[in-house]
């Protein structure tokens, strides 16, 4: 505690630190979000009408292209200028740094849910749940189709990068920071859910199924306190489910190897959202933390984080 703090300084700043309570920071980190967003939102408005953009294809790829052109550096501004004027801490120390296993944690991450959804389209194929209709290339054209298999990965991957910068980095750490990994990870996960209210054909059982798609990922930081293995399986979970295996996103259409239309029960498959509204999805998640376990098991058990000496000035110097 430092000494002689009077009470709006005790209200407003971290005990034995000279920076914003967690609380304040989160807010204030909205505060940047909400602007920047606001900002880059009319950027893009303004040139879909000057340059006559809203003759995109698909709808589906549009708006997935369009919310990432705006939602990338929305989020990745905002969380850097409040990690580092805020939190007073480096943007690299949310979980970015560039250790001898990031790029191997990456890769790992983007193979685990491989055999997750390669379950789920057997289980619903083998119920008779899934109608199998036409091969994308068949149906859009080989080069189209490679064309939108790779303008879709590029969108994951950065869909991946700021979801999990924005959830299990800047909000799950700072509620850690002012109460414990188990509330942040609980809230962190909520708001990821409820983040999702807004997609298409969202629903109180989606927003479960993402909360709990925010539990599982949540569990990745937990193990290895590193952004890498949650980015790489958000972007895998992403890219295997839509354009792999052919279901919706998280309510969104995209370009597939595979059409096939889902004709089971909504509650177990998820309907036009995807496996993530339904049932199916809760033992292909238990499975895939099964996997980030045993991939885990080696590493010593993280309980805390390499201090960070606090400063009372500027930011720490980022290695070049």
């Amino acid at each position: 505690m430092i000494e002689g703090r009077g009470l709006l300084s005790r209200l407003l700043l971290s005990p034995g630190e000279s920076r914003l309570r967690a609380g304040w920071r989160l807010l204030g980190h909205t505060a940047l979000l909400v602007f920047s967003v606001a900002m880059l939102a009319a950027g893009v408005a303004i040139a879909i009408v000057v340059l006559g953009l809203l003759e995109l294809g698909n709808f589906g790829e549009a708006a997935l292209a369009l919310s990432t052109l705006i939602s990338l550096p929305a989020i990745t501004l905002a969380t850097w200028i409040a990690r580092r004027f805020l939190d007073r801490r480096s943007f690299r120390s949310l979980g970015l740094e560039q250790g001898p296993r990031w790029i191997i944690d990456l890769l790992v991450g983007v193979a685990i849910p491989v055999p997750l959804f390669a379950l789920i389209f057997l289980f619903e194929a083998g119920m008779g749940w899934l109608e199998f209709q036409s091969w994308g290339w068949v149906e859009r054209g080989l080069g189209a189709m490679a064309g939108g298999l790779l303008l879709t990965l590029l969108a994951f991957v950065a869909v991946g990068f700021y979801e999990e910068l924005l959830f299990r980095g800047y909000y799950l750490q700072n509620l850690k920071d002012g109460t414990s990994v188990a509330v942040a990870v609980l809230v962190s996960s909520s708001v990821f859910g409820l983040a999702h209210l807004g997609n298409y054909h969202a629903s109180p059982a989606s927003t479960v199924g993402i909360f709990a798609a925010g539990l599982f990922l949540a569990y990745a930081w937990v193990r290895t306190r590193s952004l890498w293995l949650p980015i790489g399986i958000h972007i895998g979970w992403n890219f295997l489910q839509g354009p792999v295996f052919g279901f919706e996103v998280s309510g969104t259409p995209t370009p597939s190897l595979v059409q096939h239309s889902v004709n089971g029960p909504v509650l177990v498959t998820g309907g036009a959202f995807g496996p993530e509204a339904g049932l199916v999805v809760l033992p292909a998640m238990a499975i895939g933390a099964g996997l980030i376990w045993l991939y885990t098991r080696d590493r010593r058990k993280a309980v805390h984080e390499p201090a960070e000496p606090p400063f009372s000035g500027r930011p720490p110097a980022e290695p070049p």
